[in-house]
């Protein structure tokens, strides 16, 4: 049998993969049209993606493989916020053995490798006494040293804290492995991080949590390097003051090692507080050459307003030469823009995507919006009892990255998706995602995928207005 095209059902209609195209205005791909294509291996009944220029050269594919695992406790032994209870942890350790094999066993592409910053976060309660006692600002974040990380950590002996492998992009990486952990709507996920952590006991801690949470960690640690540290103080009324210690995550370099990761990776995702190390930009312009050069899409996170002010140059840079999605919220959409905070999202979004082919920007709980070449797609929020709103953006850009994986064209039913899995997120203390409610999403998510790639007008490229 021949390969078929998976042609896509959209409303609006947009085929974001095959025959349709998203126009770059990147300077690896000036010339050409670029699509994503989604082709079924009939050998493999497998899905594949692809990344197909105007005349049909340069595609590559994916191959998938996931492991996953559990842990409880305390201290730097345990203690993850999205471990519910033992049964979850039970189901993190027995439903997924022997899905892929081993899992010292690495696979032969990534479908996701993200770039970011490696730092194991502190989170605790403490009261206003505290704060004022160590002569802290309520509510700020703040770079510390060693000695203040010392002097902040033994003052808080005794009190109730968790210990977790931290960082945004971990946040939405964890989310998508384990949304892709069962091969359901296609084949499991293989998703890694690559950063800078020290050989230190911190820096072990922080990849023995990645790998638990289905997320390989693929960066050598650096010998006698001090792993990064984020302490959260959390005060009764829900303030959260951050004090940062980087310490050998503040250095990235680009090696072969890295270089080998990308060209095995199908989505290569940067993490946007990466732009605030020094040099950093020199690493991040050669990994996005490389990811290019090699077919992945490129895709970065805006991270922080303050961080694009301070670094705007440097982000148009990469995002107006390499970049195939950003993922931001509203206030980051208008910072890009130079937009006043009364521009609506949906103008800040509309004006990215002429640069942009994929734009993904929320808007809280009035909810978010896809923009494709000078259209923004409106997503509605979906419903849920906030609990807690900490890391909603992280888990809505897993849902867009799970949507392109899966091969989803209704970019409105894409949107659907992330809104979704960010409400599950929002509703529960904690930022991460749970294996067994991210087991059930893609289970409810089956039908939308089956949905998707049912005939229709593959030969549309058009997105109706809202």
């Amino acid at each position: 049998m021949s390969l078929s095209l998976l042609s896509p059902i959209s409303s609006p209609k947009f085929s974001l993969y095959p025959r349709s195209s998203l126009y770059h205005n990147n300077g690896h791909n000036t010339t050409t049209i670029n699509a994503f294509v989604f082709r079924r291996c009939v050998a493999a009944e497998t899905l594949r993606l692809g990344f197909m220029a105007k005349k049909q050269g340069g595609v590559f594919w994916v191959s998938s493989v996931c492991r996953s695992g559990g842990g409880r406790g305390g201290d730097l032994e345990g203690d993850d916020e999205d471990d519910e209870d033992v049964e979850e942890e039970e189901l993190e350790a027995e439903d997924f053995e022997g899905i892929n094999g081993s899992s010292s066993v690495l696979p032969d592409r990534w479908d996701v490798l993200g770039l970011g910053q490696a730092m194991v976060d502190f989170s605790g309660m403490v009261d206003d006494e505290f704060l004022e006692r160590l002569g802290l600002e309520k509510g700020t974040r703040k770079l510390i040293n060693h000695e203040e990380r010392g002097r902040v950590l033994r003052a808080m002996d005794g009190c109730s804290y968790k210990a977790a492998a931290g960082g945004s992009l971990s946040n939405s990486l964890v989310a998508l492995a384990r949304l892709g952990c069962k091969p359901i709507g296609g084949p499991a996920l293989n998703v890694a991080l690559a950063g800078s952590v020290g050989s230190d006991p911190l820096g072990g801690f922080y990849r023995a949590k990645l790998h638990r949470a289905n997320v390989n960690f693929c960066s050598a640690p650096i010998k006698d390097g001090t792993t990064g540290t984020v302490i959260v103080l959390t005060t009764p009324d829900a303030q959260r003051t951050m004090l940062a210690y980087q310490g050998t995550s503040s250095t990235i370099n680009y090696d072969s090692c890295l270089a080998s990761l990308i060209s095995k990776t199908n989505i290569f995702v940067v993490e946007g507080y990466l732009f605030e190390l020094p040099d950093t930009i020199k690493t991040i312009t050669k990994a996005c050459e490389e990811a290019c050069r090699n077919g992945a899409l490129v895709a970065v996170t805006a991270s922080d307003v303050s961080c694009i002010e301070r670094h705007y140059d440097d982000f148009w840079e990469i995002m107006g030469n390499y970049a195939d999605i950003v993922f931001a919220n509203s206030d980051e959409a208008r910072a890009f823009c130079h937009f006043s905070s009364g521009e609506s999202s949906d103008s800040a979004t509309r004006y990215l995507s002429h640069f942009v082919p994929l734009v993904s920007v929320t808007d809280g709980p009035r909810g978010s919006f896809i923009g494709v070449k000078g259209e923004a797609i409106y997503i509605p929020p979906s419903p849920c009892v906030p609990v807690d709103t900490c890391g909603a953006g992280d888990a809505y850009a897993s849902g867009i990255l799970y949507g392109i994986l899966r091969g989803m064209s209704d970019l409105k039913g894409m949107g659907t998706v992330a809104a979704r899995i960010a409400a599950t997120v929002v509703g529960q203390q904690g930022t991460r995602l749970s294996v067994r409610r991210a087991v059930e999403l893609a289970e409810s998510f089956s039908y939308r995928l089956e949905s998707s790639n049912i005939g229709s007008d593959i030969g549309s490229d058009h997105i109706s207005s809202l």
